[in-house]
């Protein structure tokens, strides 16, 4: 069973502004999940020539707020950031991080996800999790 509001499909799904700038593009959605990928080049390394953590939040803040706007009616309701952390576990200097973004909470007014980054050969580099507040759209 599906969790989003309708279903979607990838081709109707844009990113813009940071997303776009540092390369982030949406790969799947599934019945309870989103998944993205990001680039590890000069866009996303700090200068000791790693993956930045501002970056791999970047790409967890995207696939959970951008799954949270998935799941409310948009004509009613919006979703804002409320918290996020990330324990940063591996480094990675090349390739793509692809993060996986599932629901550990849904409620009425607020959502809890959990953000798995992993590197191409699905080792633990990042998980992160990001409280979502729904707030109604006013008139």
């Amino acid at each position: 069973m599906s969790i989003w509001f309708r279903p979607y499909t990838l081709a109707e799904l844009e990113l813009g502004g940071l997303a776009k700038h540092i390369g982030i593009e949406l790969t799947e959605i599934g019945p309870d999940f989103l998944r993205g990928r990001m680039p590890v080049d000069e866009r996303t390394r700090q200068p000791y020539g790693i993956l930045h953590g501002g970056a791999s939040v970047a790409l967890a803040e995207t696939l959970g707020s951008y799954g949270a706007g998935l799941i409310i009616d948009n004509a009613r309701y919006q979703c804002v950031g409320q918290e996020i952390n990330a324990n940063h576990v591996r480094a990675i200097s090349d390739g793509y991080v692809i993060g996986t973004a599932r629901p550990l909470h849904l409620g009425r007014r607020s959502h809890v996800w959990e953000i798995r980054i992993e590197d191409e050969r699905n080792r633990l580099v990042c998980v992160s999790r990001i409280t979502m507040y729904i707030l109604e759209r006013s008139a």
